[in-house]
């Protein structure tokens, strides 16, 4: 019987049923044209997630953003500062030096870094390069204050880094540009990264400067220091001179420790 009802009997059935369905618009539409395909709701396709940014390593976020990295470099470089003024008592000034590494010792690299991770690229001289010569490195919590303080014990502050010397110049204007004081900048001459030379060089009187006596070392690497490595964790003894005439401020990033066992 359904099947031969009448188009005007669809249309008058249409017409009682519309005031019930009224807020729908698609019974609306449907009885308003009777024979025309059924009108077909389509949900919109959710949007894409927006992707996330690249996450920065964790040692990178604890480097850049913590309390905790800047009170440790505070925290050594006023105990260096103290412990500078006993060892320099009756020296004369111009006499002795302390020495210093230039990168996560006097200038922050963390920038560099940030933009390496984001791009998802390593370490190239290119790109080091580039950043070196922005010389916007910021200078490390403690730095500024403590070599201000080297200058006005009478003390010279000579900064020997395993920059090469190309870069040079523009690791100097870095440092002026942040207010490191430093008398010398000693960088690396023919890729060779062993200090010992340079450390040499300054005792016994280099690029305009009297000999020296060093009386301290900062840096963030074992290797800033005479004569260690990383063999030296195990021998007893071998670090007995950290927080008396070396002073070591913390880098996670990157070092000589990266080639320990894993274990």
């Amino acid at each position: 019987m359904i099947a031969r009802l009448t188009a005007s009997a669809l249309l008058s059935s249409c017409i009682r049923v519309v005031p019930l369905v009224l807020a729908t618009t698609l019974a609306a539409t449907a009885c308003a044209r009777i024979g025309d395909p059924p009108v077909q709701t389509v949900t919109p396709a959710a949007a894409p997630a927006a992707s996330a940014a690249p996450a920065i390593p964790m040692e990178l976020h604890w480097f850049r953003n913590s309390a905790e990295y800047r009170a440790l470099t505070l925290s050594v470089y006023r105990s260096a500062a103290a412990r500078a003024a006993e060892l320099a008592r009756g020296l004369a000034a111009g006499s002795w030096a302390v020495i210093l590494d230039v990168d996560e010792t006097s200038l922050d690299n963390s920038e560099y870094q940030r933009r390496l991770a984001f791009a998802g690229q390593r370490l190239t001289d290119s790109t080091w390069y580039a950043w070196i010569r922005e010389s916007a490195a910021p200078a490390v919590p403690g730095a500024v204050e403590f070599t201000r303080t080297i200058a006005q014990l009478g003390g010279r502050v000579v900064l020997v880094s395993n920059r090469d010397d190309v870069v040079c110049d523009a690791t100097r204007a870095n440092l002026r540009a942040r207010d490191v004081t430093h008398d010398l900048v000693l960088c690396r001459v023919n890729k060779l990264s062993d200090k010992g030379p340079r450390f040499g060089a300054v005792e016994e009187g280099t690029a305009g400067l009297p000999p020296l006596r060093i009386i301290m070392w900062i840096g963030d690497n074992v290797h800033d220091f005479p004569g260690l490595t990383q063999a030296v964790r195990a021998t007893p003894g071998a670090l007995d001179l950290f927080g008396s005439r070396y002073f070591m401020l913390p880098n996670p990033l990157y070092g000589s420790w990266e080639s320990n066992p894993r274990n």
